[in-house]
């Protein structure tokens, strides 16, 4: 069971650190994936740990400004994001599975077996 937390109403260029927690299982045997979607777009991978947290992939556009990391001990991924924009907006999720899974380049949502419920995060002035 996961949950994503910490999502919420920042301006441009704010900070905000979402938490993924797990209720259940061995936390330490999966890789923590992020995702997100905006209003009408498709779900994309935003960045993704391997399961000791010695291995990270962000997309693209986060990458500078996105920092993934993980606590085993207490059950807990974390996405620190910095200099948020507003194409930034959208619904974060978090997901785990036994690794981090790639489709063409790019996390793949559908690989991933165990989903957490959403968070919001909106970007605007």
């Amino acid at each position: 069971q996961l949950q994503a937390s910490g999502g919420g109403l920042v301006q441009p260029g704010g900070s905000l650190r979402l938490s993924c927690a797990a209720s259940e299982g061995n936390f330490d045997y999966y890789a923590i994936g992020w995702f997100r979607q905006a209003p009408g777009k498709e779900r994309e991978g935003v960045s993704c740990i391997s399961k000791r947290g010695d291995n990270s992939w962000y997309l693209d556009s986060v990458k500078g400004r996105f920092t993934i990391s993980r606590d085993n001990a207490k059950t807990r991924v974390y996405l620190q994001m910095n200099s948020l924009k507003s194409e930034d907006t959208a619904l974060y999720f978090c997901a785990a599975d036994a690794r981090c899974w790639y489709r063409l380049g790019t996390l793949s949502a559908v690989d991933f077996r165990s989903w957490g419920q959403g968070t919001l995060v909106t970007v605007s002035s």
